[in-house]
């Protein structure tokens, strides 16, 4: 029997996920605890769901795992999430499903090809800025410039304030505290909530203000949580990009087959194998409403579940060699952006996305190497490195 330094309770332990050890416990956590119980304590009681298959199930079974009491994990005193019920990610059919239609048109692959031209000439400039200035944080400069951009780009905030946008939702993220509580943000929102009432657009903004979900339009409550909810997703976007680029600089041979390759496919299969190397989401939750069973495990209505979509996306009874960084993995039926009824509304964008900047990267540049330690993230809710310095040589 495989002996580990950890027990399952310190799945919970951010030190334990940014030093990359977690790893080494969901490995054995998948053989011989795939369904742990957690008592309650700072966290409320819980299941840990460590496999693919299971963690899968879950999300596509919104009926018995419901989304609308929270999906991440909370500390015991700050109660209930103040979005359940009222955000996308907050409830389930049919309401979910009324809710995503209402600004699913700014995320679908229409839209994405749209807006290619403009996605790909901002990737150009960002990496060509990096690569200008000799060294760069990736996490700053690129990821989070790139993701909090795009998200602003399909909200509707002008060209002129991204960079305000992105300094906000900066701060918001690093402080750790929700982005409801940074206010010159939600200000800023608010303005162009009653901008939008004034005058219609066909942006996500707008299409929150004037689309009605189930015969009613949504509350300035709602409409702001809305917004909160797109915004917040985007960090996992910029995460997964500077994450990418750090596994490139880490696997040369990789890089360079992605440089010989750049003109066909590999692109396609490097996006989705960057998604699933760095699953810059950590958990997601739900809550059973009827009593289950899950291998030989009884879930009771109540019961918090919580999936460990990392462990889903490197269990080695789906992916072969699941601990290699290989660019063209197929198949790749990984779980970065969830599955289901709650699939990242962002998938579509997200993909084209991380295709671009790969394909630019390619392009544009010759070398990637660490230029500086890289600081890890210490959280249970989010993965990927807090600051990482690189060099970008110019081909």
């Amino acid at each position: 029997m495989t002996v580990i330094a950890f027990t399952p309770a310190d799945v919970v332990d951010p030190d334990l996920h940014a030093s990359g050890e977690v790893h080494e416990l969901w490995s054995w956590m998948r053989h011989h605890a795939p369904v742990h119980w957690h008592e309650p304590g700072a966290l409320p009681g819980f299941w840990s769901l460590t496999r693919y298959e299971d963690i899968r199930d879950v999300y596509q079974n919104p009926a018995v795992f419901s989304s609308a009491q929270g999906v991440l994990l909370r500390p015991t005193d700050l109660g209930q999430d103040p979005g359940s019920g009222l955000t996308m990610a907050l409830t389930d059919p049919p309401r979910h499903r009324a809710l995503r239609g209402q600004v699913a048109d700014r995320f679908s692959e229409r839209c994405a090809r749209s807006l290619a031209g403009e996605m790909r000439a901002e990737i150009r400039s960002v990496v060509t800025r990096a690569v200008e200035s000799g060294t760069c944080d990736v996490v700053h400069d690129i990821g989070a410039r790139l993701s909090s951009h795009n998200i602003g780009r399909l909200l509707g905030v002008p060209p002129e304030d991204r960079e305000r946008l992105l300094a906000w939702t900066t701060e918001a993220f690093e402080s750790g505290k929700p982005l409801t509580s940074h206010l010159p943000l939600m200000r800023y929102f608010i303005d162009m909530m009653y901008a939008r009432m004034e005058r219609p657009a066909d942006d996500a903004m707008g299409m929150f203000v004037d689309n009605e979900v189930q015969g009613e339009l949504l509350t300035e409550t709602e409409i702001l949580l809305g917004c909160e909810n797109l915004v917040g997703a985007s960090e996992n976007a910029g995460l997964s990009m500077a994450s990418g680029i750090l596994a490139l600089a880490a696997h040369p041979q990789q890089w360079q087959r992605l440089v010989r390759e750049r003109d066909g496919e590999l692109s396609r299969t490097a996006a989705e194998e960057v998604l699933r190397w760095t699953s810059s989401a950590t958990h997601s939750m739900r809550t059973a409403t009827a009593d289950t069973v899950i291998h030989g495990r009884r879930i009771a209505a109540g019961d918090r579940v919580v999936l460990w979509i990392p462990s889903a996306n490197r269990d080695e009874s789906v992916f072969t060699e699941p601990e290699r960084f290989d660019l063209g993995r197929r198949p790749n039926r990984h779980l970065a952006l969830g599955t289901g009824e709650h699939v990242c509304i962002g998938s579509t964008m997200a993909r084209h996305q991380m295709r671009m900047l790969l394909e630019t990267l390619a392009e544009l540049v010759t070398v990637i190497e660490p230029a500086g330690d890289v600081e890890p993230l210490r959280s249970i809710t989010v993965n990927g490195p807090a600051h990482a310095t690189v060099r970008l040589v110019a081909r």
